[in-house]
Order: structure tokens, then C-alpha cells, then sequence
């Protein structure tokens, strides 16, 4: 779904490349998390680990979240907070980056 989305805004989804993006796409799934791709690879990664039926996965899945966080998701808000500005500001401050909406900040 959120493939579809970058699809239908005609930007890219190259995840090495933020900043060609050409449009803040912040509707569908993007309402409810900022990293739907990254959510689902870690839901993904935990189903997996869970199936294999062995401890040693079931560890070593949740140091993905941190490890995506600080290898691609931070230079990726970087990226788009310097492309879209404000309008990527007022969005942090609406969706989470995990999952779920944050309370309004309009008066």
C-alpha cells in the first residue's frame, strides 16, 4: 500500500534517496505511521523469528527497530525535513514514527 501511494504521487521510494522526493505523501497508511514500510519489515522480522521456533532470532529481531532507526530513518527525516520544511514539521507532529496519530495541536 504505501509502495502504491509513492507510486501514485509520482515520487521516488528509493529509500538511499529522500531528498529527489517530490512530494510529502502524508495520506492512507501515511496517516497512521511514518515508516509503514519499516513497521511492516519489523513485523515481518518478529513473524519470522517467531516461526522459527529458536531464541536466538527472537532476540536479535528487535535490534532491527533501533538499528533502522539510526542507519536510515534518521537521515531520512533529515533529508525530508530540509525538502519539505514546515509541511514535514506539522506532519512529524501529527503521525508517530512507529504507529498511531499524536494529539492536535490546533486550537
Amino acid at each position: 500500500m504505501a509502495f502504491f501511494q509513492f507510486w501514485r504521487a509520482r515520487t521516488t521510494i528509493n529509500p538511499h534517496r529522500p531528498e529527489s522526493a517530490t512530494t510529502l505523501v502524508t495520506s492512507g497508511v501515511y496517516a497512521w505511521t511514518r515508516n509503514p514500510m519499516y513497521l511492516g519489515l519489523s513485523l515481518l522480522l518478529l513473524g519470522w523469528a517467531i516461526n522459527l521456533g529458536t531464541l536466538t532470532p527472537l532476540v536479535l529481531a528487535p535490534l532491527f527497530i533501533p538499528l533502522i532507526r539510526h542507519v536510515q530513518i534518521r537521515p531520512e527525516e533529515h533529508a525530508l525535513r530540509a525538502r519539505f520544511g514546515e509541511d514535514y514539521a506539522r506532519y512529524c507532529q501529527r503521525v508517530n514514527r512507529w504507529l498511531g496519530r499524536t494529539r492536535s495541536t490546533a486550537a
